[in-house]
């Protein structure tokens, strides 16, 4: 079994068009192919404002598999430590034998979910989409942006964090790595009535965006509602939707935004479906869309397997050596 650290991870990964090919072909996977992805086990440490999540998913015909943990500890920050941590375990298909331990401190998990953004709005977003909308500043706030620049025009960018100072800085350093212009808003409802498309990147526990500030053409991708007592749209803003999509319904349901609005279920579409041709997200330019991610492990294991393999290569293993 082997052991990487984040440092070794870090030299044969990174944001870029073929992880986002990856996870998208893995959304695919869950409607195209058999696939076993279990729900969510998630830990909760209220006494430290943190929660740890465990997610796995085995895809039939695939040579390995990850269980992966990863923590979210909100308080971290205050601390001078990152909000987020983790590992992942990779595991052989056919006989259990553990292959490799990723232990990448949530890079994986954060990587992963940045791709899974570019691929909603891939989808759902108008293709001329110049100005995007952040809520946030930490950092998918920075991964987000940096994925949605892969896959459409983006001009300009308005961003509204709680930190006046972390915001400051979130300007300062994504002008200076993306060379783009960034504009500091007062407020959440700035953000929504000037962007084409938006990005909750959020652990909020109240609504951030309503339904009466939204407007035909808009495009949002919250990724901040991963448990029960996370929300970050008002009900309204479902209902307003035209299309609402999600990476799977059951656990938007549970821990996303379709929690709070159960009457939206039925009509609501897994990104799988997206993907795989099946189905069609944006339809027109004027429609408004939605898609909620909670975070899947089938993202997981489409990571860990592309990173593993990459960690090979590097080391020069051969073909026949990795088959696993």
């Amino acid at each position: 079994m082997r052991l990487y650290e984040r440092k070794d991870i870090e030299k044969v990964i990174r944001l870029d068009t073929e992880l986002i090919d990856r996870i998208e072909t893995a959304f695919t996977s869950l409607v195209e192919k058999e696939t076993t992805m279990p729900p969510i086990m998630r830990v909760d440490v209220p006494d430290h404002n943190g929660e740890v999540d465990i997610k796995s998913a085995y895809i039939k015909g695939e040579d390995s598999f990850a269980v992966k943990l990863s923590s979210g500890f909100f308080n971290n920050p205050a601390l001078g430590l990152p909000s987020a941590n983790g590992m992942m375990i990779l595991l052989n298909s056919q006989t259990g034998e553990p292959l490799a331990v990723l232990a990448d401190e949530g890079w994986l998990t954060d990587l992963r979910t940045a791709a899974a953004g570019a691929v909603a709005a891939k989808y759902g977003s108008r293709k001329d989409s110049r100005i995007a909308g952040i809520l946030g500043t930490g950092a998918q706030a920075r991964l987000q942006l940096q994925a949605l620049m892969l896959v459409r025009p983006i001009e300009h960018v308005f961003v509204y964090g709680r930190s006046p100072e972390k915001t400051l800085q979130y300007k300062q350093e994504m002008e200076q790595k993306l060379g783009i212009n960034l504009i500091v808003c007062d407020s959440v409802e700035q953000v929504v009535g000037k962007s084409d498309l938006v990005v909750t990147t959020t652990p909020s526990k109240e609504p951030l965006i309503y339904g009466d500030w939204v407007r035909p053409g808009l495009h949002i991708t919250a990724m901040g509602s991963d448990a029960e007592h996370k929300r970050e749209l008002e009900a309204s803003v479902l209902e307003r939707a035209d299309v609402i999509v999600c990476d799977v319904k059951a656990q938007s349901a549970r821990l996303g935004e379709l929690r709070t609005s159960p009457n939206q279920l039925d009509r609501a579409i897994e990104l799988g479906e997206v993907t795989s041709g099946k189905r069609s997200f944006r339809q027109a330019d004027e429609d408004i869309t939605i898609c909620d991610l909670t975070g899947t492990g089938v993202q997981d294991t489409a990571i860990a397997r592309h990173v593993y393999h990459q960690l090979l290569v590097r080391e020069g293993v051969t073909d026949e050596r990795r088959k696993v």
